[in-house]
Formats: C-alpha cells, structure tokens, sequence
C-alpha cells in the first residue's frame, strides 16, 4: 500500500526522521551476557606472560558481558589440572586453558565438561589429539607451534647473529612437559643441525614458577663456561630477567648474543640497553582475547572450534621503539 505526500514539508519531515534513525546508533545486547568463563593464564600472579594474556582476556570480557574468573597455575601442569577441576565443580559457561598437562592428562576431562554442556578451548600450547577430536564440538586453540616458533627463533637468531658452525650456545629451556617442550627442542635441533656446541640448562620448577630464583643457574654456568657466545631462553620471563642476570654477572651489553620468547617492559628495556638482541613474540593478549570470543560464539551460537596462529613476529632494536609503549600497557 502506498500512501500519497500530501506536501513537501510532510517529505521533507519524513526523511529527516528517517536519517535520524539511520544515524541513532542500535544497542545491541552484549554476547557474552549471562555467561561465566573461568581462565587459567597459566603463570603465577604478576607474573608478566600471564598479564598479557589476562589482559586481553578481561578485554575480551569487558567488550562482550562476560563475567571472567582468572585462575594461575604458577606454570605447573597440575596444578592447571587442579584448575580445571575446580572450574569443572562450579559448572561455568566456559573454561581456557594452557596445553602443558597434554593431551593424556587433559582429554578426558575435557570431554566430562563438554558432555556437561560447558564449552572448552585452550591457549598458547596445543593439544593436537583432543583438537581433532572435539573441534566440532567447539574446542579450539589459539597460538602458536611450539615446535614451529623455537625452530624460528633459532633460525632468526643464527642469521643475525652470524655464528659459525664450532661455536658454543647455551640452550636454557624445559625438556620434559609434553608438548611445551616442543620449542625447546626445536631450538636444539635447528642450532645442532648448523654444527653449532650446544649446553643445555633445564629451567627448574621452582625457577618456572619464580625466575629471580634463575640467577644462580645462569651464574654459575657462565663462570665456567666463558667462551659461550649465544643464549636462547624458552621462556618469556626468564627473558625478561636477562639483562639483570648478564649484569650482575659482569657481562657488557652485546658480548653474547641472547634471544628469548614474549615481550614485558623489563624485556623492553635489556634489548634497548644491548642486552637481549632477539625476542620471538607469539602476541599473548591475542591468545587471551580470542579465546574468551571463541567460548562466547561456540556457547552462543554453536559454532565449531577456531584454529588460530597468533603469529610469529620478531622484536629487536629496530623495532623496540614502536613496540615498548605497547609493553608497558601489557598489550605486547
């Protein structure tokens, strides 16, 4: 039905009250509201990995309604199965979690919750085997691989650091957490494959959980071995403690090449003072963002479970300048 425009003044009000509606915005009802996420960012409280990630996961929440409970788990698996059991009892919307446990330990409690009708993903180390058996079902991951990035790093740090095959490196990393190790690994074999010497260092429990406890190791190590010319760290804030470590070791800023993982101010700070020469950042606050929109869309609106590299950039004096003001917020 069409009805007739008696004047102009009668159309002319009419498109005006239509583009003032086009122009109102629309509040739209938050996605994520009336739901509950409980979060394991994996490391101790303050601890600076864990902020970033915990800080793009309370974005996330902010943006979307989200009621978010944060967990840490000091980087130890049981504890984060311990975490996820608790999360379990108290029948949340949703759970993230980090990969270190594997996916033996994981699997089956994951399901329990998935059965229960709470959706699961996880961040920052995969668990390849109940990824492909539950991403229908909305478990998805968020990160990047392990194995991939400490090939990278190492490959990174070889070419701008210019060693030659018979040359020492230090290798200070985790061998024995089921797929968090990949990286460790990864960066052993890429500099052995290049003939470079490579030490080990396995990063204790205790140093995990509290890398100021790292500066006896490290001492100890460079005393008796002073022609070691490259370290790579597996491990975000070991890295960050680096150049605390090498100064109080007498070490001069540039005489080893160091590289390590993730970006924190203090990290920022020992590549600007020659410190740290290389960080491989895997951009955690993605990992905690995109996560907790990964829960609220499968929950919501039952879609399947995303597969997200975060990617695999590279921080160094070229950049840090760009990227510091970044870190200081616990975005980067």
């Amino acid at each position: 039905m069409i009805f007739p425009f008696r004047s102009k003044r009668t159309l002319s009000a009419l498109l005006f009250s239509l583009t003032l509606s086009a122009a109102l915005p629309v509040m739209a009802a938050q996605s994520g509201k009336d739901m509950s996420i409980w979060f394991d960012v994996g490391g101790p409280v303050g601890g600076p990995y864990a902020r970033v990630v915990q800080t793009g996961a309370q974005q996330a929440a902010e943006d979307l309604g989200v009621d978010l409970r944060v967990m840490y788990s000091d980087w130890q698996p049981q504890k984060m199965i311990e975490n996820f059991k608790q999360a379990l009892a108290a029948d949340p919307s949703g759970i993230v979690v980090m990969g270190h446990p594997g996916d033996a330990a994981y699997q089956p409690l994951i399901d329990e919750a998935l059965n229960k009708g709470i959706q699961v993903t996880s961040v920052d180390t995969a668990l390849p085997q109940t990824l492909a058996a539950d991403q229908a079902r909305g478990f998805g991951y968020v990160g990047v691989s392990n194995a991939d990035r400490g090939i990278a790093l190492a490959t990174q740090a070889l070419r701008r650091s210019h060693l030659k095959a018979g040359d020492k490196a230090l290798v200070w990393g985790i061998k024995d957490i089921a797929e968090r190790s990949d990286s460790t690994r990864g960066l052993i074999s890429t500099l052995k494959k290049a003939g470079i010497k490579v030490d080990f260092l396995q990063i204790s429990p205790e140093t995990d959980k509290d890398p100021s406890l790292g500066t006896s190791a490290i001492t100890a190590y460079l005393a008796r071995t002073p022609d070691v010319k490259m370290i790579l760290v597996d491990h975000g804030a070991l890295t960050a403690q680096m150049g605390n470590f090498l100064r109080n070791a007498g070490v001069r800023p540039g005489e080893i090449y160091v590289a390590g993982f993730s970006l924190s101010p203090a990290t920022a700070d020992a590549i600007k003072t020659g410190y740290v020469q290389l960080v491989a950042d895997s951009q955690p606050y993605l990992m905690g963002y995109l996560s907790v929109v990964q829960l609220v869309l499968s929950k919501r609106y039952g879609f399947s479970g995303l597969d997200i590299n975060t990617g695999a950039g590279f921080v160094s004096k070229e950049n840090i300048n760009l990227i510091a003001p970044l870190a200081a917020k616990g975005i980067r």
